[in-house]
């Protein structure tokens, strides 16, 4: 794949939700925007207005399909929105609906398991993260083959995002994360035979006007 049919990729977590404001893992759990993240979506759909745009792809969970959602509505009512449940944020069984320190509190091992990045730790009923990293990214590499030479938005969580951030980097699933997973921040990769590589990251510029906002 000739660099000019490289696939330009605009990676977005979700809008904020209740349960991100109060620190709850949510995982495969199904919860709806919160008001503040619609107005992020709706920031966010105004940004990129001016980007071209050939295909949006989204988790099927209701978060991510309601900002992928604004995207289409406000910067390309041509595209049609494609759900791939491959962009699911990674499953975390019975520590879902929990705050950190409640599961610490409850299931000490397995926090510290899981705390500590173990690629072989699942919580019950949950996903490994070796397992969802893989899962990961395989999806958005099966996603940008399908579109060489094109730009495409995928609207999907940050456990995915910060996978796709380690893949690009070339760093290890146990490296300390020193990167935003922002809400309803643009990230830029670029796919090519060799891979994904970073472009740009968190650019949240577009939010402002709600930082703004709680500032008063």
């Amino acid at each position: 794949m000739p660099l000019d049919r490289s696939t330009q990729i605009l990676a977005i977590r979700h809008g904020e939700t209740e349960w991100n404001r109060a620190k709850r893992i949510q995982g495969h759990t199904d919860i709806a925007l919160s008001e503040l993240g619609h107005a992020q979506a709706r920031l966010l759909g105004l940004a990129l207005r001016e980007q071209a745009i050939d295909a949006v792809y989204t988790s099927n969970l209701l978060r991510a399909q309601q900002t992928a959602q604004a995207v289409v509505a406000h910067a390309h009512p041509s595209c049609q929105l494609r759900l791939d449940p491959l962009l699911r944020e990674r499953s975390f069984g019975i520590f879902e609906g929990l705050t950190w320190e409640q599961i610490a509190e409850r299931w000490p091992v397995q926090s510290e398991r899981w705390r500590r990045r173990d690629a072989d730790f699942g919580a019950e009923g949950g996903e490994t993260l070796g397992n969802f990293y893989q899962r990961s990214v395989a999806a958005l590499t099966r996603i940008a083959l399908n579109h060489p030479g094109e730009t495409i938005a995928i609207v999907t969580h940050g456990g995915v995002l910060d996978c796709l951030y380690r893949a690009a980097a070339r760093l290890s699933l146990q490296a300390p994360r020193s990167w935003v997973l922002g809400n309803a921040a643009v990230n830029r990769l670029l796919f090519t035979p060799a891979g994904f590589s970073l472009v740009g990251w968190h650019d949240s510029g577009h939010l402002e006007p709600l930082e703004q906002g709680s500032e008063r």
